[in-house]
C-alpha cells in the first residue's frame, strides 16, 4: 500500500485524494487498501494511534477510516486528538465498528466522527460513504479558503457557545488578539459569545488595528456563524472613517455601494433586509453630507481605497 503518485480520481486528476486507514488487523488494512487504490485514492496505513499521528505529521489526509477499538489509544481518543489540532480538524473521520456496538457508534460521533460503517465491512458501502464525506469536506475547505483569501475569517460556535470550527485567518487573528493558551482562548470564546448576543463586538489590537466579530445568524444543529474582519488602525482609510464616524456595518454597506452593487445585491450579500440597507444608506448619506448614491460612491473611493 505504498503511495502511487500516478493514481488519481476522475474529478481531481492532478491532486489525488489521500486516505489514511487505521486498524490493528493486517487483513483489514490490506482489503481496504486494495479497494481504495482501485478507486484511485492514494493510501496511507497505520496499525495504531501513534503511527496514525506520525502519518498526520508527514501529510494531512483527505479522509480517515478508523477502527474504533485498538490496543493502546483507542479510535475515539485518537479522533479527539485529531480534532483538537486546528490544522487537522477539517479531515472527515469514518469509524469502523461492530454491528451491535451502538455505544461505540455514539462515542464515535461524540468524539468528532462524521459517520460509521459496520464490520464485517461491505466495501461498496464503505467507498460510497467515504467518497461523500471527502467530497463534502473538500467543498467546505474551498469555501473556507475563499473567505480567507477575501481577507475575512469565519468562526462557528456550537449550541453551547464553544468554538466548533474556525478558518485559518480567524484563528490567526484570535491568536493575535488573545493568545493561544487555555486562559486566553477562553477570553476569545467569551468575546465571540458577546458578539453572538450583541450581533457584533470589537477588540482593539492597538497599532495592529481593530478586530470586528459580527453574528451572521444560526446555522444547522444549533450552531452559529460569526464573520471576523480586521481594519488596520494606522491606515489613512481607517483614520478618515473614524472621523466620519461610520459604524462597521455602515462601512460595509458603503464599500459594496462603491463597487456598484444595488441595494438588493447588498442585502443578499450581507444577509439583511432591503429595508435595513436603505436605513443604513440614509445614515451614511447624512454622515457624508451627500444626497445621491453617485456622490457617496465617489467619496467611498477616497475613504475606502483598500476595500
Amino acid at each position: 500500500m505504498n503511495p502511487t503518485p500516478e493514481l488519481s480520481t476522475p474529478d481531481t486528476p492532478s491532486t489525488p485524494l489521500v486516505i489514511l486507514v487505521v486498524d490493528d488487523a493486517v487483513d483489514t488494512l490490506r482489503m481496504l487498501g486494495d479497494a481504495l487504490i482501485g478507486e484511485g485514492y492514494l493510501v496511507l496505513a497505520a496499525r495504531d494511534a501513534q503511527e496514525a499521528l506520525a502519518r498526520f505529521e508527514v501529510t494531512v489526509p483527505d479522509g480517515v477510516l478508523l477502527d474504533a477499538v485498538m490496543p493502546g489509544m483507542d479510535g475515539f481518543a485518537l479522533c479527539r486528538r485529531i480534532k483538537q489540532n486546528p490544522v487537522w480538524s477539517h479531515v472527515p473521520i469514518v469509524f469502523m465498528t461492530g454491528l451491535s456496538e451502538s455505544d461505540q457508534i455514539l462515542r464515535g460521533f461524540a468524539s468528532g466522527g462524521v459517520d460509521y460503517v459496520v464490520k464485517p465491512l461491505r466495501i461498496p458501502e464503505v467507498m460510497a460513504r467515504l467518497a461523500t464525506h471527502v467530497r463534502n469536506a473538500r467543498v467546505a475547505r474551498l469555501a473556507q479558503a475563499a473567505v480567507d483569501v477575501a481577507g475575512m475569517g469565519t468562526v462557528v460556535l456550537d449550541a453551547q457557545g464553544r468554538v466548533a470550527w474556525s478558518s485559518p485567518q480567524a484563528l490567526a487573528w484570535m491568536g493575535m488578539a488573545f493568545g493561544t493558551d487555555t486562559d486566553t482562548s477562553s477570553q476569545a470564546t467569551a468575546w465571540l459569545n458577546q458578539a453572538l448576543r450583541s450581533n457584533e463586538a470589537m477588540h482593539d489590537l492597538g497599532r495592529q488595528g481593530r478586530l470586528l466579530a459580527r453574528n451572521l445568524g444560526p446555522g444547522t444543529l444549533g450552531e452559529s456563524m460569526l464573520l471576523l474582519t480586521l481594519t488596520p488602525s494606522d491606515s489613512p482609510a481607517a483614520h478618515r472613517l473614524r472621523q466620519v464616524a461610520l459604524t462597521p456595518r455602515e462601512t460595509e454597506v458603503l464599500s459594496w455601494l462603491a463597487k456598484g452593487k444595488t441595494n438588493r445585491d447588498i442585502a443578499d450579500i450581507l444577509g439583511m433586509s432591503h429595508r435595513t440597507v436603505n436605513k443604513h444608506l440614509e445614515h451614511v448619506f447624512e454622515k457624508l453630507g451627500v444626497e445621491t448614491r453617485s456622490a457617496a460612491a465617489a467619496i467611498a473611493g477616497q475613504l475606502l481605497p483598500m476595500i
